[in-house]
């Protein structure tokens, strides 16, 4: 064999490695890039904290006081009614749009004339039904701004909708719906999960 045709098996050899290494070196590098890529396309721990449950302390409230939290980005209500609120909440089905919330976002469990799993207090998510503005806790009876027909319940000031103290909507107002009720469920009689259904497991 020549020194031309040794010379070129030994080229040819080279090129094959050279190639073989290239191409392994190159799936690595790849593989390299692609992992945090595909990582970074994932919800960050923020995001996937902003969409878990949230559990709250509920035995400091008072009766008549709203406690606010946040879950998913959302301000979410609990408030304590007082049994005052929950005797006159009956008598305003003849001005609400939907008094029994059939037309309303709630958990299937919950959809009743109070809104609520145990009657004293109501969660709610405080965004208003009409274009998403966050109405105002007025729990007062008969203010001059609001008029002597005023039961105490939410207004929302953007639009002028109103809500009564189960979050139903009067007639009259842009709001289309009842405020959202949020899944939720308690865990003791202090506290509750806001996010996940009742029966779900602890």
């Amino acid at each position: 064999m020549s020194d031309e045709a040794v010379s070129d098996d030994v080229d040819e050899n080279k090129r094959n490695f050279l190639t073989k290494t290239a191409g392994v070196v190159g799936a690595i590098g790849a593989a390299y890039v692609a992992v945090p890529f595909i990582a970074s396309m994932e919800p960050s721990e923020k995001a996937q904290a902003l969409g878990a449950p949230v559990e709250v302390d509920i035995s400091t409230i008072q009766p008549g006081e709203l406690l606010r939290v946040m879950w998913r980005g959302k301000p979410v209500w609990i408030l304590k009614r007082t049994p005052e609120v929950l005797s006159a909440l009956p008598s305003l089905d003849d001005q609400l749009r939907d008094p029994l919330s059939k037309e309303s976002d709630q958990p299937a469990s919950i959809q009743n004339e109070l809104r609520a799993i145990r009657p004293d207090v109501f969660v709610a998510i405080g965004i208003c039904t009409h274009l998403g503005c966050s109405p105002l806790y007025r729990p007062e009876v008969a203010p001059p701004d609001l008029g002597k027909n005023w039961p105490g319940g939410f207004f929302c000031p953007c639009h002028g909708s109103r809500f009564d103290l189960a979050g139903r909507v009067f007639k009259g107002v842009p709001a289309p719906k009842n405020l959202e009720i949020p899944p939720h469920r308690y865990i003791s009689d202090a506290r509750i999960v806001i996010g996940e259904s009742e029966g779900a497991k602890a």
